[in-house]
């Protein structure tokens, strides 16, 4: 055999093991038969005030494993074709001690996301989350946020920044150790510390405790659009008055 035909044999069976390699990467593929359940993890993303990194959020279940993450190559394509989505693997860490966790993702331009995990026997993906870090950066807002913190229920209030699409406000009240405390969601700009009253979804694994005079809390508010892209982001320190 001719060393050309040798080489052309070579180059055939590399092309095939990385055609293979690369659709076995896919979402689609990837998800094969498994028993799936759509939109069923909380999950958002925002640009970084610091740094040019992506911060994925996600609220992992008590139990949820194997924690993947999916991108699209930009978001000019069809963000609910599972194929268009490719396994990544980003530095994944904590945040309020482990209560969530967010993948660091390196994006240069905007694409679609999805995040899954593995819970009681099923794989559970997130909503497409639009990562539009050029087009709409996070904005980082502590001074639009308001607390009248005069009683053991401290009231918080806020105003929405630039941008004017955001469908959801996500609340965190944290102690001084970085503890989530209570986590909530509301439609309206306001939160009463722990009132359910304008509460649409609620991540608080147990009644929250009652907070104490003299110690330090953070309140943290995350303004979500309906595509899953953070447009507010703002965090403040408060006590008890």
């Amino acid at each position: 055999m001719s060393r050309f035909c040798s080489l052309i044999i070579i180059f055939f069976f590399v092309s095939c093991s990385t055609d293979t390699l690369s659709e076995e990467e896919t979402l689609n593929t990837i998800l094969g038969f498994k028993d799936i359940v759509l939109d069923n993890v909380i999950s958002c993303a925002a640009s970084n005030k610091d740094d040019k990194l992506v911060s994925v959020f996600l609220y992992p279940r008590p139990g949820a494993t194997n924690i993947q993450y999916f991108e699209t190559s930009n978001d000019l394509v069809d963000k609910n074709n599972f194929d268009n989505y490719t396994l990544h693997e980003y530095p994944l860490t904590d945040v309020f001690n482990g209560y969530l966790k967010k993948f660091e993702v390196e994006s240069l331009n905007e694409k679609w996301v999805i995040v899954s995990f593995d819970e009681d026997g099923k794989t559970h993906l997130s909503n497409p989350i639009h990562l539009k870090q050029q087009s709409k950066p996070t904005q980082y807002l502590p001074q639009n946020i308001m607390v009248d913190a005069s009683s053991g229920m401290p009231f918080f209030s806020w105003q929405d920044g630039l941008y004017n699409d955001t469908a959801i406000y996500f609340q965190v009240v944290s102690d001084a150790q970085g503890n989530l405390l209570s986590g909530t969601y509301t439609f309206d700009r306001t939160f009463t510390y722990y009132k359910l009253d304008n509460v649409v979804l609620n991540i608080t694994k147990s009644t929250p405790p009652v907070l104490s005079d003299g110690n330090p809390y953070e309140f943290t508010l995350m303004g979500v659009s309906e595509d899953n892209w953070v447009n507010q982001f703002s965090i403040i320190e408060f006590e008890l008055k």
